[in-house]
């Protein structure tokens, strides 16, 4: 009896959910605004405000949505990135992708600290959690205007390559925090390089043994079932990564890496990219609206209000010093990008925080982690924030910056 209620429970979660995510979507393409800020407001009104869904951050439902989620969208993001195109700047890319994570923590963390009065360590989980940017709301957004090919380019790629960086710092802070034990600056590094490393291996081999039973001209004894093998190589490489202690989110990633430049392999999947296309597109909108909806459903509003001034601090912080500093570090030191002013300036003011942030501050609050709270109000700020703000300005700064290609 309890498990007939529980599938009841599931499948009415689901499918409001959806229903929901189809309305609003709806109306975020006549608002012309990002989706998921929506959802979020969907969410609010759903939970907090009508009180119809509320399904625990801790609960089994919410942690395999959130990280089942992440994962396909990892997947995704690493799948649309044309490793051809990055060669002039690809040592922008790189610094973005793991030194620029690293500053966002460390400023963000020290805003945080001093400013929302938390533990330093907790104050570096939430750098942490928001220091990654969102391919899930910026590619949906370049959809929409044509921007210079490298500035788009390094910016989705940041995007998808630093969900990945960001995930494992989130979980080397945790495992920090939950063993209780001092970090010393040799011991996180080779941690953070042994995880980030394994996952990449991971993802390597899964990546590849899937496309090559897939996409091989002869040998492709799956080329039937290529959605459902896009499917089983993002999850299982996620599955596979976490079960060998390394980063499934890497593993995941690297392996939609494959997958997107298998033609680089001999692979090819030409006549597969329309349906995946489709396919992929579908599956990344199903899981931002379970995502985003659900986290709209469990805002706490009584600790939002009660630090709201602080966590604005915070976010002026993060949107306004962090990233620029980021973006400073990381791109001047590439003379072979030639980076000009004005693109510079837009990076600064792409940064959206979205679906990996939002699932990451999810899971951390399943975890019962000291602070979680006012960690996930920060983070649900900071999401709709750089989307209402950032995501939705972004076309107009671009044609004001001359970025805007016809």
């Amino acid at each position: 009896m309890e498990n007939a209620v529980l599938i009841e429970h599931v499948i009415f979660l689901i499918v409001s959910v959806l229903f929901l995510g189809m309305i609003f979507g709806k109306a975020a393409n006549w608002l012309k605004l990002p989706d998921v800020a929506l959802f979020l407001a969907a969410g609010m009104i759903v939970g907090q405000g009508l009180h119809l869904i509320h399904e625990p951050s801790s609960s089994f439902t919410n942690q395999f949505i959130l990280t089942v989620g992440s994962a396909l969208i990892l997947f995704d993001g690493g799948r649309n990135i044309r490793l051809s195109g990055l060669r002039q700047v690809w040592v922008t890319l790189t610094l973005l992708s793991v030194p620029g994570v690293l500053i966002t923590c460390a400023v963000v963390a020290f805003a945080a600290h001093y400013l929302l009065g938390i533990p330093f360590m907790y104050a570096v989980l939430l750098g942490a959690i928001i220091s990654s940017t969102d391919p899930a709301t910026l590619i949906p957004v370049f959809k929409q205007v044509k921007i210079r090919s490298k500035v788009r380019e390094t910016v989705e790629s940041e995007s998808a390559f630093n969900d990945a960086t960001g995930s494992i710092l989130t979980f080397s802070v945790l495992g920090a925090i939950t063993g209780g034990q001092a970090i010393s600056l040799s011991s996180s590094v080779l941690e953070f390089l042994q995880t980030a490393l394994g996952g990449i291996a991971v993802g390597i081999g899964v990546g590849f043994g899937l496309a090559f039973i897939t996409a091989h001209l002869r040998l492709g004894w799956l080329r039937d079932y290529t959605t459902i093998a896009l499917v089983v190589t993002a999850l299982g490489a996620y599955w596979l990564g976490d079960a060998l202690h390394v980063s499934g989110f890497m593993a995941t990633f690297t392996a939609g890496l494959i997958w997107g430049n298998s033609d680089l392999f001999k692979l090819h999947m030409d006549d597969k990219l329309q349906e995946m296309g489709h396919f992929t597109e579908n599956m990344t909108v199903l899981m931002r609206m379970l995502i985003f909806i659900l986290l709209g459903s469990q805002v706490n509003f009584g600790i939002i209000f009660e630090h709201l001034w602080p966590s604005l601090g915070v976010i002026a912080v993060f949107m306004l010093i962090a990233r620029p500093l980021t973006v400073l570090a990381s791109a001047l030191p590439d003379r072979k990008a030639k980076w000009e002013r004005n693109e510079i300036v837009f990076m600064f003011w792409v940064r959206e925080t979205g679906v990996i942030p939002a699932a990451l501050s999810g899971m951390v609050a399943g975890m019962g982690i000291a602070h979680a709270d006012i960690i996930s109000s920060v983070t649900f700020l900071a999401v709709l924030l750089t989307i209402l703000l950032q995501a939705s300005t972004t076309a107009y700064a671009a044609r004001k910056l001359g970025l805007e290609e016809k």
